[in-house]
C-alpha cells in the first residue's frame, strides 16, 4: 500500500521552482556539517553540503540526490527551529543570481559611461 502512494507521489507533477539544490538561510553560525547532516539527511541521500564561511554565515547549500526527497525536506523544514533560529528553506534558482550580477554588472558599466 505504501509503495503503490509513493509511486503515486513520484508520477506527480512538481512545480517548476523545484530542483535537487536548497537554498538554506537563518542557521546558526556555529552550527556542524555533520549537525547538518542529521537534520536533513532525515528526507534521503544527500550528495553535498555547503555552509557559508565569513560573508555568507549562517546560510548553506544543501544538495540531494532525488527531487523528491529534496522536495519533502524543503515541506518539512521551512520553519524547524534549530538552536533557537527558524530556518528558511528555498530551492536555489540560479536564474535570479545570474539576473542579479547581470544587473551589477549594467549599472557598473553605466556608471564609467556617465564618467
Amino acid at each position: 500500500m505504501a509503495m503503490a502512494a509513493s509511486a503515486k507521489n513520484r508520477n506527480a507533477r512538481l512545480p517548476p521552482e523545484v530542483n535537487r539544490v536548497l537554498f538554506v538561510r537563518n542557521l546558526p553560525f556555529n552550527i556542524t556539517s555533520e549537525e547538518m547532516y542529521d537534520i536533513f539527511g532525515k528526507y534521503g541521500a544527500i550528495r553535498q553540503i555547503r555552509l557559508g564561511e565569513k560573508d555568507t554565515r549562517g546560510t548553506a547549500f544543501v544538495v540531494y540526490e532525488d527531487i523528491f526527497d529534496a522536495k519533502a525536506a524543503c515541506d518539512h523544514l521551512n520553519g524547524f527551529n534549530v538552536m533557537g533560529r527558524y530556518l528558511i528553506v528555498l530551492y536555489y534558482q540560479p536564474n535570479k543570481v545570474t539576473k542579479k550580477m547581470n544587473l551589477q554588472k549594467k549599472e557598473e558599466e553605466l556608471k564609467e559611461l556617465k564618467r
